[in-house]
């Protein structure tokens, strides 16, 4: 399980448009902590640190401890804003964490133990993966990093389902039957390789063809210019 990290905060007495780009431009984020039947608490969190933490991973997946005015408030990442442009941090929603709840997140899924499974290895098979991420309810201090799942032994034609795999804490939200992945024989992932480059070849063949046909109406246009002109 993650432990929870640490994060100083200062609270903000105003709130809006105007005030947001004022603690951005004294390099903080705003940020608010809702939730736990209490009132929102508008906070602004230093930037280079909180850029550093979405962009390492993980970041709404993690408990913090957030220290404003001397006093600690545990919450989550439940959203946050990045400027389209720039990629920077914009604004942080943080849901306050009470005794007793559970949150649901999307934990990431890593696959180990690719060079075991004979059907990648010595077949020549293509891991094809459906779930990148599974969406658990877990209580917050027992968010795991990440959901492993062993390929040792696994054969093209194999597919992995939820109910195939430990989750290390929580309750999955969709179905057991839900697939994962799946090992694809080579022929497969040959087989919609080359229907892709028939597709881009017919595309391009298409293409030339009809800048072709527009060229020679254009020298028709000129021919038939050019003998008016003659013809004057």
């Amino acid at each position: 399980m993650s432990a929870s990290k640490s994060l100083e905060a200062v609270a903000r007495d105003r709130v809006g448009k105007g005030a947001a780009r004022a603690v951005r431009r004294q390099g903080q984020i705003p940020a608010v902590i809702y939730g736990g039947n209490q009132a929102p608490q508008a906070i602004a969190v230093d930037l280079i640190r909180t850029r550093t933490l979405i962009y390492a991973g993980g970041f709404k997946t993690t408990l913090f401890d957030i220290s404003v005015g001397g006093k600690k408030v545990r919450a989550i990442p439940r959203d946050y804003q990045l400027d389209p442009v720039s990629g920077v941090p914009m604004h942080v929603d943080f849901l306050r964490v009470v005794a007793g709840q559970t949150v649901t997140v999307e934990v990431p899924v890593h696959f180990v133990n690719e060079d075991e499974a004979p059907g990648i290895k010595q077949s020549g098979g293509t891991l094809n993966v459906a779930l990148h991420t599974l969406s658990l309810d877990v209580a917050p201090d027992q968010i795991p990093e990440a959901v492993e799942i062993d390929l040792t032994g696994r054969q093209i034609g194999d597919v992995i389902h939820v109910s195939d795999i430990k989750i290390p804490a929580g309750t999955y939200t969709g179905e057991a039957t839900d697939t994962v992945a799946n090992i694809l024989p080579p022929t497969v992932l040959g087989a919609e390789v080359e229907a892709e480059e028939a597709a881009i070849a017919e595309a391009q063949s298409a293409e030339a063809a009809e800048e072709k046909a527009e060229g020679e109406e254009t020298e028709g246009g000129e021919d038939e210019k050019s003998d008016a002109s003659d013809k004057e």
